[in-house]
């Protein structure tokens, strides 16, 4: 029997979209901050990690929707905003909340988006989160998060570990820009009124990464706090101190992230993070992860290990690469698929039974 070229999970996903993706953007998206050390430690955390299944449980229905921050979702799996989604397909960010909406999950929408917040929010019913930088200039940071709240956005999600871009080798070899019929449509209109004849001959991106304030403190998060209404869960949190601190502050959410280990390599993976934070703040607001999941028994693990749902980034981004919204869609299918089949082969019906005692 032939072998099929239709993937049969993401990393199979992965290894077709790189032969289709031009090299400068599959590097862009798959690369990470200089040996890339994290970036295999997060995937390999997992594999370390041994699940430790109960028998004779009735797992003939079983259900995996849950509620974060008030939305109910199909699953405990979101998307994770990355970055430049039409290098992946013409559809962009509009294929990926098509599949967001297809999937009755939650896209949160990057900064670094090729297509704007208002046309995202008109193409989709799927519920909508915002990652935020915190720029130097506080009214664009004030006019940004007016619009997505206008938009009717449900949540933002403050980017905490990017006070400078990380150094992505891989990017710097290949000279990244964006192609010149693309920009970062979030702020396109204030970086082509703003941007030297200097700057637009070089890389946009690296422009914009210039735009980000350096000097943000917790009193800056807690002002948008003060003008905004949404509730705001901060992406990037490393250590426990820093998750007490959010929860003292009142924040909504966490999301344990070294950034896709873009930005501070040999930092841990955040699967070996997660365990201490949850153990400190698991009762005072809501924990999310990203980083390395590839598989549904990686999100039982971390599930068990205090998160409430897991968000996938670059898996996300080889669906649209091999099928547009389709292959996006199927991504979502497949790990939807893996976790059932490991709450089921786990004796788990309800993802409220998933707890630490089934970790090894």
């Amino acid at each position: 029997m032939a072998k099929t070229n239709t993937p049969i999970n993401l990393n199979e996903f992965e290894s077709l979209a790189k032969s289709l993706l031009d090299k400068p953007a599959y590097d862009y998206y798959s690369s990470g901050a200089n040996d890339e050390i994290t970036l295999l430690e997060n995937l390999q955390a997992y594999k370390r990690i041994r699940l430790y299944p109960r028998i004779l449980v009735d797992v003939e229905n079983r259900d995996m929707s849950t509620t974060v921050l008030g939305t109910k979702i199909s699953m405990p799996i979101m998307i994770a905003p990355t970055a430049f989604h039409k290098l992946a397909c013409a559809g962009g960010e509009l294929s990926t909340a098509k599949a967001a909406y297809n999937n009755q999950t939650i896209m949160v929408l990057s900064s670094l988006s090729t297509t704007s917040p208002e046309d995202v929010a008109a193409s989709t019913d799927a519920s909508l989160w915002f990652q935020l930088y915190i720029y130097k200039d506080r009214e664009l940071t004030k006019s940004v998060i007016q619009r997505v709240e206008q938009l009717g956005y449900k949540a933002l999600c403050i980017t905490v570990d990017a006070p400078l871009l990380g150094r992505r080798e891989k990017d710097v070899h290949n000279r990244f820009s964006l192609p010149d019929d693309m920009t970062i449509a979030t702020v396109g209109d204030y970086l082509e009124k703003e941007m030297a004849e200097s700057a637009r001959n070089s890389s946009l991106n690296v422009y914009f990464a210039s735009l980000l304030d350096q000097s943000v403190t917790w009193k800056d998060v807690e002002w948008i706090r003060s003008i905004s209404n949404l509730p705001i869960i901060l992406k990037g949190v490393h250590r426990r101190d820093d998750a007490i601190k959010a929860a003292e502050y009142g924040f909504d959410g966490i999301i344990v992230s070294n950034h896709g280990a873009r930005q501070l390599d040999t930092v841990p993976a955040t699967i070996d993070l997660l365990p201490a934070i949850s153990e400190s703040v698991g009762d005072k607001l809501e924990i999310f992860l990203d980083g390395g999941i590839r598989r549904g028994t990686d999100v039982i693990k971390a599930m068990a290990l205090g998160a409430k749902a897991v968000l996938i980034g670059r898996p996300i981004l080889w669906g649209l690469a091999v099928n547009g919204s389709e292959g996006a869609s199927k991504v979502l299918q497949l790990i939807r698929e893996e976790t059932d089949l490991a709450m089921a082969l786990c004796g788990i019906s309800n993802i409220s039974e998933i707890t630490r005692d089934i970790i090894h």
